[in-house]
């Protein structure tokens, strides 16, 4: 197993910023999306809305576990979004953090894990929590998305 990397923040704080967007909003088709500003390193998140703040908030927990992981292994927020924004559906792969090519794979499991074990703590049921993503209207490519590191 390889050793995580420590990232240090002397004396600097960690800023995270959870906002719940329209799903259309998103730079991607994506119900969570995270990233690190370049000017002062604080983690950003853009959550679709699902209607349940219970929802949105496993979403939420799911894409903090994975940035802080990949942050912890040095993984950047570059090679992530270059995989998530070329990526597309295929095999038994619904989203691109599952398919295994995927440089934060292992973090995106983390992400799993922690927002399956918080569902059950909080009393989700699961496939309605499914159902209600897959709800979530088609996404189409737009011009602009005001989402994202600049």
């Amino acid at each position: 197993m390889a050793r995580a990397r420590q990232t240090r923040r002397r004396g600097r704080s960690l800023t995270v910023r959870i906002e719940t967007i329209a799903h259309q909003d998103q730079r991607y088709d994506t119900c969570g999306d995270w990233w690190f500003t370049p000017d002062n390193g604080a983690l950003e998140m853009r959550i679709s809305a699902l209607g349940d703040t219970r929802y949105e908030m496993l979403v939420a927990m799911h894409e903090l576990t994975e940035a802080l992981s990949c942050l912890f292994a040095g993984i950047t927020t570059q090679q992530v979004d270059r995989f998530d924004l070329r990526w597309k559906p295929h095999g038994l792969y619904d989203e691109p953090g599952d398919d295994p090519k995927a440089p934060y794979h292992h973090q995106h499991d983390a992400g799993i894990v922690v927002e399956r074990f918080l569902a059950q703590q909080w009393g989700v049921d699961w496939q309605q929590y499914e159902e209600q993503m897959r709800r979530l209207p088609t996404w189409r490519k737009r011009r602009s998305h005001k989402a994202g590191p600049q």
